[in-house]
């Protein structure tokens, strides 16, 4: 039996983690701030050293992207120095990190999906952070998977789909951008895989970044489209400019992620963003979360 532990597991991906493994023959633990602070060394090394630890799964990070660039040090601290925290405890105990990072570490300015290998120039504190999130994991020489994401919704927590699903109900019309393009990723669909791999022992091996995010592409204006008319809604949805919504921090413009190394490592069909954004309002509609 693998011990398992979940971190930022009150979090989007961290739910979806409790539902895709309440039936493991493993054992999983589940912890956020309150029963672990990833930030306290002492604490992570201690919990790693005394569960047995085979395997974290890193779900917790500072994804406020706009704060994220008037609290520098917090940003830091949750993704970079706790990322190497848990990265040091893993090389110690000789465990396995699977960490999350996003296609935020990308500027954005191609017209192509993102390999892994490409070079990273992100734009703003969060995409910095996070990058040197990955830099730290794999300078501590741990056995690592780091899954870059992009988009991320669910059921549970606040997200883009929550939000589309309150404003087209609520309002007659609304702005979108549409100069921002991407993938949306439903979070059921990467913890599916990340479970996979654990229940499969396929981090053995496979050890590398790797990117993940459902298939297909579109803007966030065709995303909210769709969110309305699956949820019902008729709202008036009109595509508008970035630049109408001001903000601290530029957002990458084209941040589709080429999936071919993670299909052909791991054997995985990669779900169509729509085939997934179905299921997730399906959910939403049998249990408000």
């Amino acid at each position: 039996m693998k011990n398992i532990l979940i971190t930022g597991a009150n979090g989007q991906l961290g739910n979806e983690m409790r539902v895709v493994a309440a039936h493991s023959s493993n054992q999983y633990h589940y912890t956020d701030v309150q029963e672990l602070d990833i930030t306290d060394e002492k604490a992570v090394f201690a919990f790693v050293q005394e569960h047995a630890i085979d395997v974290v799964v890193n779900c917790a990070a500072y994804t406020n992207v706009d704060k994220a660039e008037d609290d520098q040090e917090m940003a830091a601290l949750l993704n970079d120095k706790a990322a190497a925290i848990l990265a040091n405890a893993c090389k110690e105990n000789k465990a396995t990190l699977i960490h999350v990072s996003t296609d935020y570490v990308f500027q954005g300015d191609k017209n192509l999906p993102c390999k892994e290998d490409e070079p990273t120039n992100p734009l703003g504190v969060y995409g910095k952070t996070k990058l040197a999130g990955e830099l730290s994991i794999i300078d501590s020489g741990c056995n690592s998977l780091i899954f870059r994401t992009a988009w991320l919704y669910s059921a549970y927590g606040n997200n883009f789909v929550k939000t589309m699903q309150r404003l087209t109900k609520e309002r007659d019309s609304l702005n979108v951008v549409f100069d921002q393009v991407g993938t949306p990723t439903y979070a059921a669909d990467l913890a599916a895989l990340i479970y996979q791999i654990i229940e499969e022992d396929l981090y053995n091996g496979n050890e590398g970044i790797y990117h993940y995010s459902n298939e297909g592409v579109c803007s966030w204006y065709d995303f909210a489209k769709e969110i309305a008319v699956l949820s019902r809604n008729e709202c008036n949805i009109q595509p508008c400019h970035s630049n109408e919504f001001p903000s601290k921090v530029k957002r990458p413009a084209f941040s589709v992620l080429d999936k071919t190394k993670v299909k052909q490592a791991f054997q995985v069909t990669v779900p169509y963003w729509k085939e997934s954004l179905i299921k997730c309002i399906a959910e939403l509609k049998k249990n408000v979360k």
